[in-house]
């Protein structure tokens, strides 16, 4: 089986091989493609999995693309996880919306709709490149915002697109150990454990966890100290948690606590986006051969393993810096071991391949197309929500109703998408506007007039902004596509 990932000289590509190296079924992928538009950073990434694959005989074959025409046919799956812009976009994003004393969090500040509006157009180019050269692949989405950019790729590829973050699960297993129960990272998809989890993407709230026909949380959140024992209690609080019933996604500490987290956020050293760019810069350069031509890189000492070594240190550091002026906001805190095991987003793609081509089921909660579960939604929707995924494709599971404390901010939520979606599709400033002016951590209008203006000025002087019609600023007019 062969698997392509866009994005290929991207930090967390090494996480996708190390758990390709753990299968050895049938089925199992033996042809890794990497496609990136930047050669230097494919070559990088080789290195460590060349690391990686030391005494692994039956590795999965690792190729390099710079041409996606070449990369994509006879592909079986595809992971997809791009950055428009870049890191330096994220720290351009994150620095803009702070200049305007607003949270501008990748995904769901306003950050998260600048983002869209520059990944929407080449993630179309890639639908359709998909559809001419592996028209029969599946498609594995995590590039952010996940669920706006699968609702996009939808358009194209129909249902053979899947959306995955590794949030929700991440959330259900630090749940389970702070009620004390020790169950494996294959209890959640082979549905031992059954997770209530309902939402959109980082916008989610946990709301049973079933093991054995019990259903642990309400134990858990009667015991405050228990509740303090994990990364979510301590960042929303036992009492905020105990009022909704619920355990919300980390992301949701942005809405729930609003003030806290923009004050951290303005007193921080550097935004995440600006820090993760020097450190993933100091990163690849560590690395790199000294020549960004096409020449193969310098010979490596196949017993140092330092490629990876490097890689690994970097990672530790990116998880323990992970959301920390959030903990901040929330009492400074560390993050313990159990935090720093993120939920997995890297099995959850492997569990989709290998349910979908050897016919194995998994029960996992994946971004799709609402089709009727949430009745405040269209069918058309994307939600974050339990699936059953097979041979046969995707599936929701049945699921209760929104409860009163989601519906408002997921209805809005969407509606900012929606928005987004249009502007980036249409041109339409408008829609932009519309979409900058509901997001719920943009507290004026004014402010979203004026952001919008300086994300466009910014990135289009970059030549990141396609929507061509966008030439004024909306103080000359408004111009509208």
């Amino acid at each position: 089986m062969i698997l392509t990932i866009l994005g290929g000289g991207g930090f967390r590509v090494p996480l996708v091989y190390s758990a390709l190296l753990g299968d050895h079924g049938p089925g199992r992928v033996t042809e890794l493609r990497l496609f990136d538009a930047d050669p230097a950073r494919l070559r990088v990434v080789a290195r460590v999995l060349a690391d990686m694959a030391e005494e692994v005989p039956d590795a999965p074959a690792v190729r390099m693309f710079t041409e996606l025409s070449e990369a994509l046919p006879g592909t079986d799956f595809i992971f997809s996880a791009i950055r428009v812009g870049g890191l330096e976009g994220r720290a351009a994003d994150e620095r803009i919306a702070l200049e305007h004393g607003v949270i501008g969090q990748e995904t769901v500040g306003a950050g998260g709709i600048s983002y869209a509006l520059r990944t929407i157009p080449v993630v179309l180019d890639i639908a359709e490149a998909v559809k001419k050269h592996a028209p029969e692949a599946w498609f594995i989405n995590f590039t952010n915002p996940a669920g706006v950019i699968t609702e996009v790729m939808t358009r194209v590829l129909g249902n053979k697109v899947v959306g995955i973050c590794d949030s929700p699960v991440g959330l259900a297993r630090r749940c389970l150990l702070a009620a004390g129960i020790h169950r494996g990272t294959d209890a959640f998809r082979d549905g031992s454990v059954e997770i209530d989890y309902i939402g959109l993407n980082h916008l989610g709230w946990l709301r049973g966890l079933v093991v054995d026909g019990e259903d642990v949380l309400p134990r858990l959140l009667a015991d405050d100290v228990a509740i303090g024992s994990f990364e979510e209690g301590r960042l929303f609080g036992a009492s905020w948690i105990k009022a909704l019933g619920a355990v919300p996604n980390e992301y949701l500490h942005y809405y729930y606590f609003r003030r806290e987290a923009l004050d951290a956020d303005r007193r921080a050293a550097s935004t995440r986006g600006a820090y993760l760019a020097r450190q993933q810069s100091s990163f690849y350069s560590g690395l790199r051969d000294g020549n960004d031509g096409g020449a193969e890189p310098a010979p490596r000492d196949p017993t140092s393993k330092s490629a990876l070594r490097l890689w690994e240190k970097t990672k530790l550091d990116r998880e323990e810096t992970y959301m920390q002026s959030n903990r901040e906001a929330a009492g400074t805190f560390e993050r313990d071991a159990d935090d720093l095991v993120s939920g997995g987003y890297e099995a959850v793609a492997l569990a989709i391949m290998r349910a979908i081509s050897q016919g194995e089921t998994a029960r996992l909660i994946l971004n799709v197309p609402n089709a009727g579960t949430l009745a405040e939604l269209d069918a058309d929707a994307v939600i974050e929500a339990p699936c059953l995924v097979d041979a046969a494709g995707v599936r929701l599971l049945p699921a209760k109703a929104l409860p009163d404390y989601a519906r408002g901010l997921v209805i809005n939520a969407k509606a900012v998408e929606r928005a987004t979606i249009d502007a980036a599709l249409t041109g339409s400033r408008r829609s932009a506007y519309k979409a900058m002016a509901m997001n719920p951590l943009v507290d004026s209008v004014r402010v979203a007039h004026d952001l919008l203006d300086d994300y466009i000025r910014h990135f289009e002087e970059l030549q990141y902004l396609r929507w061509v019609p966008f030439t004024a600023t909306l103080s000359q007019g408004g111009s509208e596509a």
